[in-house]
């Protein structure tokens, strides 16, 4: 019976892993040589490749459990834990933020004058635009479970209209982002203090694009009626994975901007 089902399997085997861990390479080398040589056009084609690669696995993956039913509750699980995994190293990787952060604040070495901030270095108020982007996270955060407790009680209606709001409210959040860095006055090379900044809150911005381009495509899914009360597996981990973004973003707030002032 397993000689049987052999082929099939092979046959029906997903190539978007291999083909994007090879677009995931290319795209590292490419940008090494574009931080050390002039610009060139492997960047910009990786990343389109990227892009188009992660387009056509997600849409593979929708038919396979919206036409072809093939998530059952073992493979639901599955992705659950896979999320889980991916999650816990994504926290991980802002844990490095943090350690690196709290090394250099609570012991600064003597380049920088034994300071933390830096002399010459006017940080941003923290109950300016700072204390504005948690609010919105913080409301985008509730707007997202109000989305999912509509939608566990069947109103597509109201679940539509709380997942529009946190896609604004997400949408927000990166301009006022934008806002902030135009009118910083240091950038990432004055010392480690701008490195650090803007290392960690770039990455939370990249992440809360991620989470928004999330929602926008569960968004879609649940106009054209993938979704149902009992099967929902695509939105459950965008709210789990906006969550984790906003509790990322609190240790952000209390340390990178709190702890600065």
């Amino acid at each position: 019976m397993m000689k049987l089902n052999q082929p099939y399997f092979i046959l029906n085997l997903s190539p978007w892993p291999i083909l994007m861990s090879i677009n995931t390479f290319n795209l590292m080398i490419s940008n090494i040589m574009l931080m050390n040589f002039n610009f060139n056009i492997m960047t910009i084609s990786n990343i389109l490749m990227m892009m188009i690669i992660a387009s056509t696995w997600w849409r593979d993956i929708i038919r396979e459990s919206t036409y072809q039913g093939n998530h059952n509750f073992n493979i639901m699980n599955l992705i659950k834990f896979s999320m889980i995994l991916f999650i816990i190293s994504e926290m991980f990787l802002f844990i490095s933020f943090f350690w690196n952060f709290l090394h250099n604040s609570l012991a600064p070495s003597i380049e920088l004058g034994l300071n933390w901030p830096p002399k010459n270095i006017n940080f941003f108020n923290p109950l300016l635009i700072p204390l504005l982007n948690t609010i919105i996270l913080l409301t985008s955060s509730f707007t997202v479970t109000l989305a999912h407790f509509y939608l566990m009680n069947n109103n597509k209606t109201k679940t539509i209209i709380f997942m529009n709001m946190t896609i604004i409210l997400s949408i927000y959040f990166i301009i006022l982002q934008m806002l902030e860095y135009k009118e910083a006055t240091f950038t990432f090379s004055d010392s480690i203090f701008g490195a650090s900044f803007y290392m960690a809150t770039g990455f939370h911005g990249m992440h809360v694009m991620i989470g928004m381009m999330f929602l926008l495509i569960n968004l879609w899914r649940m106009m054209k009626m993938h979704f149902s009360f009992i099967h929902h597996i695509s939105f459950e981990l965008a709210a789990w994975y906006w969550h984790f973004i906003d509790i990322i973003w609190l240790f952000l707030y209390m340390t990178f901007y709190w702890w600065n002032n």
